[in-house]
């Protein structure tokens, strides 16, 4: 059995930033703009329950889920510039490492780390 498949609309997509459930946004806020850089740009709710943060060309939304419960799954990719550097500024501030770094066959350098909330990002630098 064969399905047809419609003709796909003519249009451009626009931005795409991950949502990260987070237990505590202020935690949350402490470990993304404190220690990565993040600036917040927008925030909801009383109290705050959603947030949007950028640093360069990376954007990523973090949603209040006091029940949430990690994945043992990446929920975001992040592609950095020095995946060592970042790597070693995580290890020094005490985040856990999942992956180490390494490089990859596919022209990679990268490692997975968790935030407080056990969300997983992987981390990948271009060889």
């Amino acid at each position: 059995m064969s399905v047809a498949i419609p003709s796909r609309p003519t249009l451009r997509f626009g931005r795409i930033a991950p949502t990260l459930p987070v237990t505590d946004i202020d935690r949350a806020l402490a470990f993304y703009v404190d220690v990565l850089g993040f600036t917040k740009t927008f925030e909801n709710g009383t109290p705050v329950g959603f947030v949007i943060l950028k640093k360069d060309a990376a954007e990523l939304h973090l949603s209040l889920h006091p029940a949430h419960k990690p994945s043992t799954q990446n929920l975001a990719h992040l592609l950095v510039d020095d995946a060592t550097a970042l790597h070693d500024h995580l290890d020094q501030a005490g985040i856990r490492i999942i992956k180490s770094l390494r490089d990859a066959d596919y022209g990679l350098r990268g490692f997975v780390f968790a935030d407080q909330d056990g969300n997983r990002i992987d981390v990948g630098q271009r060889l």
